[in-house]
């Protein structure tokens, strides 16, 4: 299952913890695209979050990655549950 998740930093809450979240996340991502679990990440320009492409085995697998995310309490984020798009002209 792929799910596009942006995710975007609340700034009302910026403190030096959040600034150590943000600092953890390459980290956090790394083991996640080794194993395929990440298969794509891109800064939001002129924002303060991210947009990743998950491909996992199930709901439940994203939310407990989320979960673990180091800015998992500083970040909204908007999940978009993604399908394949055939191409029609050839089936």
């Amino acid at each position: 299952m792929k799910f596009l998740v942006l995710w975007r930093m609340e700034l009302s809450l910026l403190s030096g913890e959040m600034a150590a979240a943000v600092a953890r996340m390459p980290k956090y991502a790394g083991p996640l695209e080794h194993n395929g679990k990440v298969v794509a990440r891109y800064h939001l320009v002129g924002q303060h979050g991210g947009a990743w492409m998950y491909d996992v085995s199930s709901n439940e697998e994203l939310e407990r990655l989320l979960a673990m995310s180091p800015v998992y309490n500083f970040a909204r984020y908007e999940i978009h549950p993604l399908a394949e798009m055939p191409d029609p002209l050839n089936p």
